[in-house]
């Protein structure tokens, strides 16, 4: 049975596409936000729990409401780019992709050949699928993060890399990277930021960054075609006015 990338399909259509993700990193949870209008859902194991055989289940599910499975793999390497691909997942991402030939190597293990030499084995995705290895290279996400200020400083060399779909621009540790921690929305690193952003957007690539609220609206009249959400903070805002709520309606009710 086939699945198309709906991630993919909407960026190359020059569309917006969300993905979504959180604290809770279970086939459950993507389950749960199936209904909602999100395009993928981030599968966390650089600084997450999900293990291998944890991929299968949860990129089901993300198929079972026709989401794209991408997940951040911990390391730039070859095997374990392959595995997670092979596991299920329909997208992968990168992180600290610092230089041309580190993102090279990232499409050397994504792509099967003539683009890439991904390890020759057809994996849960190609069950049901008449010419998978002919359309594994089209269907599969890449996405290399833009993370570090080396990353910043080779970036015309990275962008000259064919086969990655995504160059995402994280703050997060950027800001660390350029000294100031836990500061990724200092004016200083937003302002690299934007900048990297747009050279991206400008040299005909897809671009991509985390959405807030109160950016999105900046970031997608650059041209930026991809963005990570995470529940995290609408689920604290929840229960903060709840709570809140709460507290008044009961020292209302005790006054005489």
């Amino acid at each position: 049975m086939e699945h198309r990338n709906r991630v993919k399909q909407k960026i190359s259509a020059g569309n917006v596409a969300t993905i979504v993700g959180g604290h809770s990193l279970t086939s459950a949870t993507i389950d749960f936000l199936g209904p909602l209008d999100f395009d993928g859902y981030w599968l966390e194991g650089e600084h997450g729990s999900v293990a291998w055989d944890e991929i299968g289940d949860m990129s089901r599910a993300c198929d079972l409401w026709g989401k794209t499975s991408v997940m951040r793999v911990q390391a730039n390497e070859f095997g374990r780019i392959t595995r997670t691909l092979d596991n299920g997942a329909s997208g992968i991402v990168v992180p600290h992709v610092n230089t041309r030939s580190q993102a090279q190597s990232v499409v050397e293990a994504a792509r099967f050949a003539p683009v890439g030499q991904r390890g020759f084995y057809d994996g849960r995705r190609s069950y049901g699928v008449s010419d998978f290895y002919g359309s594994a290279n089209d269907d599969t996400l890449v996405v290399v993060l833009i993370e570090e200020v080396q990353a910043i400083e080779n970036l015309s060399e990275i962008l000259k890399v064919d086969g990655i779909d995504v160059f995402f621009v994280a703050p997060g540790d950027l800001s660390q990277s350029m000294g100031f921690v836990g500061q990724m929305h200092h004016p200083e690193v937003q302002s690299v930021v934007d900048s990297a952003l747009r050279q991206i957007v400008s040299e005909g690539h897809n671009a991509g960054t985390l959405g807030f609220e109160d950016t999105l609206e900046h970031y997608i009249g650059m041209g930026v075609r991809m963005f990570l959400v995470t529940y995290d903070r609408w689920l604290f805002d929840g229960a903060e006015r709840c709570i809140k709520q709460v507290k008044s309606l009961d020292a209302s009710s005790t006054v005489k």
